[in-house]
């Protein structure tokens, strides 16, 4: 994260005016600033100033200046504001939600010690630390405070974790302790955590570390349970002061800490693990850092300070633009702000697990966001600003979402189907399915809340195309499972999640009940279905009608109403739902009866008073009638019996209405005795199960009570006797036996004789029962009942009276039972048979008449045949033996299997008539076989044919009739048959049958004549495929000559002959065909050439339009062309392609030319626009003079080609002569240059070159030397041929070139030569630069062979001094290195006498280096014992001494002064002694002589200068002399000449030369450093003595301090531009330092005073030539007189010494 500074929101003051504490709100809204005079500044989020109000005193008697804000914090609602304050006491204050509310103070809390720190971190729970050590809890909702721990040293700071749920505190003896109000699981220790270094004032809990830091400049990250991760020292840092405050970033990842005019940053590296820091924020001015904000989005961070100054940062990773709408700034790897571009509204995307936010969505029409981490998924909702972080592994970004729903994101990833609900970190559900439609999907959250239903989550799926679940998302069970016949195509539950509407796609709607898994069918060919909104009511289309239920409950009530369009759309608002349909270009809205969906929304809410008043108004109708069972059914639910009763009454329903009214009587009454709800009452409770006749419960609710009569009551008025006397015998009621009688008297007198009966059974009283059950009629129950009694059986007359009834009532199985159980088998066995009892009858004959078996068998058989259950009877016949009884049984009942057992059990007569008929069940099951085998067995082989070949199954017939059939016969038979059938239009029963006898050529035959072609075909493809090809020839040749075209185009096309098809087609003008077949059938091109036929054939503008429909225009035009139609070809161009038609006339030319037609092919070319191919024509053929003909007329470009052509030719010919004249006029030299080359001709090639193509010149050259090297010595004389020739022309730069590339070939004089020719060529001809390039490389080359003469004259040309005495001493020419340095350049002399010097020493010539250096000649006389010849040496060299002495003192440093003089008068006096002994000598007027005059000349004026430096009066003449000793800078040191020259003249104020004379004091200095002179300007010493060749000092004489101030000054004055860079003149026009003058050349005198020139006022001596200008001799002597300076006296006395006395002007030394 990087800081950047946005603005500043509170300017600074001059001096200390402390922000004291900051804050930003919970909704990002507001900024609070408490400033040093304890007034709140309130801004919003852009930064401007809105609100402000002061704080009070805890106790006003103390003023308003009795305390300090130490802490301030922002309610979790924004709304209000806690101070914190040294006075012992938390204020809060409402500010309010809006702008310039009014502020309150809505709760204070007093304290015993100063409030030192605040932080509000949830709601209601304000967290302070006071200066006692102990850290509090205050709590706006009790107004109470409590404390949460204490400690003994004072609380120096406090902050919270990123979620509130956790506090930190610092205090001032290093301890920090951190308390959790929540650990939120993270099972984090609490108390003292860690003792810091110092007092932590500058403190911050971040996501990972806790970070600590204060005076002892080291910030110190710890970890969670208080062990160091790492540590920041900046203690030696001196730029650093202490650290006095910090923040962490909402999201944890980062923490500014603050200190003097700097902000650190540090972030977290979550790949690292580690805090990572990033560069500081330093400010210079800004003072301390006292608090520090951050705005809870994480994108601002406000810094407040000592000054009382408020700057702005914006806190920033990164910044993007998404779609040109949004704007995505990454506050933090785990946090990002997303602001609309357009309306300006932020949401703060944020990772709470930390994780880095990879990627920022947009999706869902702009809507929904989606952001990926590397482990969670997090999803939001910009409308709503409702966040979702779920657990996401990463699937390669595969997922699709969808967001069709506005509470819930469905993600589908791998057929797996994930639900996240916007504003919940959890997945709402997980399930498998591969239907990513949102049409087969459903899911509804809680979207209309029900009745004693909080939390309402369901999805409907698909599971597969023909299975819909439905799941409960709370609970995360299926609660129904929809499997039906056809595919699903669309589902939606309704709004409750109870219902669920699906379509198959048949267009069949169905209806779901979810509660009872009920499914049912509502409406047929369904286009549109939809659920109105907010409601239950659904509307739906059938064709052209609306459907709408307005009670989803009834499905079968359904209100329809015409409509001429589709339905596209509900729309609901303003108190109307309207459809929107479609009708043509229109669209109508159709409303729907908003009273009757209101009812609907009334009953969901549960207002049945406000549905019961909405169905008052309307008339009965089915609807209505719907809404009325439906309102009773929830009312009675509901318990509010009242609108019940109504319900019933309007729905008709009498007796419950008066049931209920009476209930709610009851209800009513107990109400007003008792108070409370009646329906409480347990006489309604019971009245309401009995009106659900829930009997059972009403009676479990009188019994609670006791109210045992009123249960019976109950039971009685019902008539449920038998209930009524359970509970009075439960109950032990002594009315029981009354009751029972009651009973017993109303079953008679009801005639309820059976029950009465089952009474008295039931009560032990047998013969009372049975009287009753045979008065009812009952004698079966009777007889069961005496059947049970052993007793009742005795009484014969019972039992007889008994059986007769029973045979009365043909009860003939009872009777039979009675009869057997007295014994009397005979009766019973006619009973049993009567009753058709034959089982028990069978039994019974067993054991009492076994004869009679067989024949109860045969008649239990026939009742059974009867009966129709004749596979029952089967069975019994077999038992009685008869047999054909029982096949025809078996065959009556289907049982062929039996009847065939059975048939095979009996003998063949018998069996052979009942075989066919059992044969034919099996054919017709086409079992063939098993009915062949049964034919056979019956003698019917000629069915078993039959049915084979009825069959179809010719070749088993064949076969059979084979066994029993001669096969002239079977074929006879076959083929009859077979003719047989194709007369009945059976052809493929024919062909078969014809196949079968293997005469497939009679079947083909009889295809081909019913023209069943398709057959024919197939058989011939099948017995004969070698004729197959011609057989689909021959047909369709046949059908075209019926007209049969198409029938014969799948013929043709069959026996690949679709050109024929073509033809056919053409033939009979079906073009269109003709072409589809071509393009289906023909190639690439087939269909092109048809088109283009068929074009031809139409020719003009019909051609062209259908060529355009077919877009073969341009192609057809191409083959035309191709095909050499060029009249149909300029047609079409000419009509449609004009830009075609130059192409046309280039093929037809080429065509012509192809003819030999070259005439006609010219002019074609030309109408084509390409005169070129016309001319390469005829240069092709050669026919030179037509060619240039046609490119001079039309293509002047192709001159140069037709001339090269002939220049071909001509070389050919080898007539060289004429082709370079052809190839020049052609401009091409390039190419008689490549002709020279490979004939060998480089002169010429080389001339060629230099005058047409001057740029391969040197490429040519060298190309040339390369060839000339390869021939040897030969060569080189060729090159330098060459170069004279170059010469001779004037190249003189190409004939160097050449002369330098000559190398030694064995005449070295040649190799010379060559050189010295390109020097002095270069040196003549070529620019300097060059010159200078070809001398320095001819130089060594010429030393190398030992011409050093040459080399350096060749130097001293171009002034190379050093490189020509370098040449010399090579050479050991040391007189001539001698005679250059001194002539040339004195500076070198010094370097040619060392390399002298040690020449002669390496060779041992002593006497020789006499002459040279006379020190080292006397070392090596001492080194080889020659003392007579050192001191002879010694004493000849005296000379080289003196002038050692006066080149030592002249460069000496501290001789610029008073004190030096005596330095300067010894120098002086010794040179004056000097030169007096050398006029006497042999050496008068020598040089010597005359240089030592000038060495005394230049001491006597450094003698004075001195002198006059310690008199104030003669400063200016010390400044003069100064000056006059620059025109002696051969002999002194330049540098420190001009430097002493400025200083003294701008000591004196004259800066124009003290300018002038130091700005050339920097450029030796410069040069000094350089090493050379030559860069020196000597503009401004024109016209002067002041010489300009000057011996270049070795070393610097100034030190660098002083050159550095000269360098300033300079510069100073350069930039002013207030001098003018002059130097002063005299009257002769002259520099006035000067002694000649320039204009005239004469010489003037030096003053021995100033050693300025005489030009008036001259003073002469005796001696000649010296003199002084009386001024400045009147001058000194006063200065003299005046100062009585000793140093002046002695001056006056040397110049009287050495000039023969001073003037006639009296002067005394004494």
């Amino acid at each position: 994260m990087q800081l950047k500074h946005l603005r500043t929101l509170l300017s600074p003051q001059d001096g200390a005016a402390k922000v004291t504490c900051m804050a930003w709100s919970q909704n990002n809204a507001k900024f609070a600033v408490c400033t040093v005079d304890r007034v709140v500044l309130l801004y919003d989020e852009h930064g401007e100033r809105r609100d402000k109000f002061s704080t009070k005193p805890a106790d006003m008697k103390f003023g308003r200046k009795s305390y300090m804000v130490k802490g301030m914090a922002f309610s979790p609602d924004s709304t209000k504001i806690a101070i914190g304050q040294t006075d012992n006491i938390i204020y809060v204050y409402k500010i309010g939600e809006d702008w310039g509310d009014k502020k309150v103070i809505c709760n204070k809390f007093i304290q015993t010690s100063a409030v030192t720190c605040l932080q509000w971190p949830a709601e209601c729970i304000i967290v302070f630390g006071l200066a006692e050590g102990k850290v509090r809890l205050a709590n706006t909702k009790t107004n109470k405070s409590s404390t949460i721990y204490g400690t003994d040293s004072y609380v120096v700071s406090l902050t919270t974790n990123c979620s509130g749920k956790g506090i930190l505190s610092g205090h001032a003896d290093g301890t920090i302790v951190r308390y959790f109000f929540d650990d939120e699981g993270s099972g984090e220790s609490q108390g003292k955590l860690v003792n810091h270094s110092c007092p932590p004032y500058a403190l911050a809990w971040a996501t990972n570390s806790i970070v600590a830091a204060g005076c002892d400049r080291r910030i110190v990250a710890y970890g969670k349970e208080g062990h160091v991760l790492q540590t920041f020292d900046y203690s030696r840092d001196p730029q650093e002061r202490e650290f006095t405050t910090a923040a962490a970033s909402p999201g944890g990842q980062s923490v500014v800490l603050g200190s003097y005019d700097r902000l650190r940053v540090l972030n977290w590296s979550p790949r690292r693990s580690l805090w990572e820091e990033a560069k500081p924020k330093e400010i210079a001015n800004l003072y301390t850092i006292t608090a520090l904000a951050w705005k809870r989005d994480g994108s601002r961070l406000c810094a407040g300070t000592l000054c009382g100054g408020v700057e702005q940062f914006d806190c920033c990773l990164r910044r993007s633009i998404y779609k040109n709408k949004f704007e995505l700034t990454y506050v933090g790897p785990s946090q990002v702000i997303v602001k609309n571009l357009s309306s300006g509204t932020r949401v703060v995307l944020k990772s709470h697990y930390g994780y880095e936010v990879e990627e920022v969505k947009i999706l869902g029409k702009e809507r929904y966001l989606v952001a990926h981490t590397s482990d969670t998924l997090l999803l939001g909702d910009l409308n709503t600003n409702r966040l979702s972080e779920v657990a996401w592994q990463g699937s390669g970004g595969n997922e699709k979402y969808f967001f069709e729903n506005e509470n819930v994101c469905m993600i589908f990833n791998a057929g797996e189907l994930t639900l996240v609900e916007y504003g919940s970190n959890d997945t709402l559900g997980s399930v498998r399915t591969e239907f990513m439609n949102p049409h087969l999907i459903s899911v509804r959250i809680n979207e209309r809340r029900q009745r004693g239903m909080e939390d309402n989550k369901k999805l409907a799926y698909l599971v597969d195309i023909k299975t819909i679940a439905v799941v409960d998302l709370i609970g995360g069970y299926n609660i129904g499972t929809i499997s039906h016949e056809s595919r699903v195509d669309w589902l939606e539950l309704n709004e409750t999640g109870h219902k669920l509407l699906f379509r198959d796609r048949k267009l069949r709607l169905h209806l779901y009940d979810v509660e009872s898994c009920s499914k049912t069918m509502i409406l047929n060919f369904c286009s549109y279905v939809q659920w109105v909104p907010g409601s239950d009511v659904l509307v739906a289309q059938n064709r052209n009608s609306l459907c709408v239920w307005y009670n989803i409950e009834a499905p079968e009530r359904v209100t329809m109403s015409s409509i001429k369009g589709d339905i596209i759309g509900l729309e609901r608002g303003g108190g109307k739902t309207e459809v929107m349909v479609t009708e043509g270009v229109t669209t109508v809205a159709y409303t729907l009866d908003e009273g009757l969906i209101e009812f609907g929304t009334a009953i969901d809410d549960g207002n049945y008073t406000r549905a019961t008043a909405f169905l008052e108004t309307l008339e009965m109708t089915p609807e209505t009638e719907a809404m009325w069972k439906t309102l009773s059914k929830l009312a009675l639910e509901a318990r509010q019996l009242h609108i019940a009763e109504r319900c019933f009454s309007a729905l008709g329903h009498v007796a419950k209405a008066r049931f209920l009214h009476e209930t709610n009587e009851i209800a009513d009454q107990v109400s007003r005795e008792y108070g409370g709800e009646g329906t409480d009452f347990y006489q309604v409770r019971a009245r309401l199960a009995m009106l659900e006749k829930n009997y059972k419960l009403a009676e479990m609710i009188f019994l609670e009570q006791n109210a045992v009569e009123e249960a019976m009551d109950m039971y009685q008025e019902l008539h449920r006797w038998d209930e009524c006397i359970a509970v009075a015998e439960a109950k032990g009621h002594p009315a029981l036996e009354k009751l029972r009688r009651g009973y017993y008297q109303w079953l008679m007198d009801t005639q309820q004789e059976e029950r009465a009966g089952e009474l008295q059974e039931s009560q032990g009283d047998g013969l009372a029962a049975i009287s009753l059950y045979l008065k009812a009629g009952l004698p079966a129950r009777a007889a069961r009942l005496v059947l049970t009694r052993e007793e009742l059986l005795a009484d014969m007359e019972l039992v007889e009276h008994i059986t007769t009834a029973l045979i009365k009532g043909e009860l003939y199985e009872r009777a039979g039972d009675l009869f057997e159980k007295i014994r009397n088998p005979q009766r019973a066995l006619e009973c049993y048979c009567k009753g058709n009892a034959f089982m028990k009858a069978v039994e019974l004959a067993r054991l009492a008449f076994p004869a009679e078996v067989v024949r109860l068998e045969e008649a239990w058989g026939d009742h059974l045949v009867q009966q129709k259950q004749l596979d029952a009877a089967i069975n019994h016949y077999i038992e009685a033996r008869c047999s054909i009884k029982a096949i025809e049984a078996a065959l009556g009942a289907r049982q062929w299997k039996k009847a065939i057992y059975i048939l095979d059990l009996q003998d063949r007569n018998t069996a052979s008539k009942y075989y066919p008929r059992v044969a034919q069940h099996y054919a017709s099951l086409q079992e063939y076989e098993i009915a062949e085998e049964l034919y056979t067995k019956g003698d019917r082989t000629k069915d078993a044919i039959d049915m084979y070949t009825q069959a179809g199954r010719w070749e088993q017939a064949h076969k059979l009739a084979m066994k029993c059939m001669r096969p002239e016969d079977v074929s006879v038979l076959y083929i009859t048959q077979a003719q047989e059938m194709e007369k009945q239009g059976k052809y493929r029963e024919a062909e078969r049958l014809y196949v079968t006898v293997e005469e497939p050529d009679l079947a083909i035959t009889m295809f081909k004549k019913h023209k069943l072609y398709d057959d024919m075909i197939r058989l011939v493809g099948k017995h004969h495929p070698d004729l197959l090809s011609d057989t689909h020839l021959h047909l369709g040749k046949e059908l075209e000559a019926e007209g049969r075209l198409q029938e014969a185009e799948y013929h043709y096309l069959e026996a690949q002959e679709w050109k024929a098809t073509v033809n056919m087609y053409r033939s009979n003008g079906l073009w269109e065909e003709a072409y589809r077949v071509a393009k289906a059938h023909g190639g690439a091109n087939a269909h092109k050439h048809v088109a283009y036929l068929w074009a031809k054939s139409l020719g003009g503008e019909a051609a062209v339009r259908l060529l355009n429909k077919l877009g073969l225009l341009e192609a057809a035009i191409d083959h035309a062309a191709d095909n050499c139609s060029f009249e149909f070809a300029f047609e079409l161009s000419r009509l449609a392609l004009k830009h075609k038609t130059p192409e046309i006339h280039l093929r037809y030319a080429m065509y012509l030319e192809d003819e030999g037609k070259f005439e006609e092919a010219e002019a074609e070319f030309i109408r084509a626009g390409k005169p070129k191919e016309a001319v390469l024509m005829f240069v092709h053929n050669q026919d030179w003079e037509a060619a240039q003909r046609v490119a001079e007329a039309h293509d002047p470009d192709s001159v140069a080609e037709v001339l090269v052509g002939q220049a071909r030719g001509a070389l050919e010919e080898k007539d060289f002569q004429k082709a370079e004249g052809l190839l020049l006029r052609a401009q091409r030299p390039g190419l008689a240059l490549n002709f020279y080359k490979e004939a060998g001709l480089w002169s010429d090639a080389l001339r060629i070159c230099k005058d047409y193509v001057p740029g391969q010149l040197e490429a040519l050259q060298e190309e040339y030397e390369r060839e000339a090297t390869k021939k040897g010595a030969r060569g080189t004389e060729g090159i330098a041929e060459q170069a004279r020739h170059w010469e001779q022309t004037g190249e003189y730069s190409r004939a160097v070139d050449c002369y330098l590339r000559v190398r030694d070939s064995g005449s070295s004089s040649l190799v010379e030569k060559c050189w010295m020719k390109a020097a002095e060529l270069s040196i003549k001809f070529l620019p300097p630069q060059r010159s200078l390039e070809v001398v320095r490389a001819v130089g060594p080359q010429l030393i190398g062979i030992g011409k050093h003469s040459a080399a350096a004259e060749l130097y001293l040309n171009l002034d190379l001094v050093k490189e020509a005495i370098d040449a010399f001493i090579e050479g050991e020419e040391w007189n001539k290195a001698k005679r250059v340095a001194k002539e040339l350049d004195p500076r070198y002399e010094d370097y040619v006498d060392q390399r002298y010097k040690e020449f002669l020493k390496n060779q041992g010539r002593v006497d020789s280096l006499v002459g040279v250096d006379v020190m080292a000649a006397l070392d090596l006389y001492v080194e080889q014992g020659q003392w007579d010849k050192c001191i002879e040496t010694a004493t000849k060299q005296n000379f080289n001494i003196y002038k050692r002495i006066f080149t030592d003192v002249v460069s000496s440093p501290g001789t610029n002064s008073a004190e030096a003089y005596h330095n300067w008068a010894d120098l002086r006096d010794v040179l004056f002694n000097l030169c007096e002994n050398l006029v006497k000598s042999s050496e008068a007027n020598s040089p010597s002589h005359e240089e030592f005059e000038k060495m005394l000349l230049i001491a006597h004026y450094y003698a004075t200068r001195s002198a006059a430096q310690s008199v104030k009066q003669l400063e200016t003449v010390a400044a003069r002399l100064s000056i006059s000793l620059l025109r002696h800078t051969q002999l002194l040191p330049a540098d420190k000449a001009f430097y002493e020259a400025g200083i003294a003249a701008k000591a004196v104020g004259w800066e124009n030369m003290a300018f002038i004379f130091l700005n050339r004091f920097l450029d030796l200095t410069d040069a000094i450093e350089e090493g050379t002179l030559d860069a020196l300007d000597h503009s401004d010493f024109q016209d002067t003595d002041i010489p300009f060749e000057v011996p270049l000092p070795a070393k610097q004489h100034i030190p660098e301090a002083q050159r550095e101030e000269v360098r300033d000054w300079v510069l100073t004055v350069s930039v002013d531009q207030r001098l003018e860079q002059v130097l002063p003149r005299d009257e002769r026009g002259a520099y006035e330092a000067s002694l000649v003058a320039a204009s005239t050349g004469v010489r003037a005198l030096p003053c021995l005073i100033t050693g300025y020139p005489i030009l008036r006022n001259k003073i002469e001596f005796k001696r000649p030539g010296k003199a002084a200008n009386k001024d400045n001799w009147n001058k000194f002597l006063m200065a003299i007189k005046t100062s009585h300076s000793p140093v002046c006296q002695d001056v006056l006395k040397f110049i009287s010494q050495w000039c023969g006395g001073l003037p006639s002007t009296s002067f005394s030394f004494q």
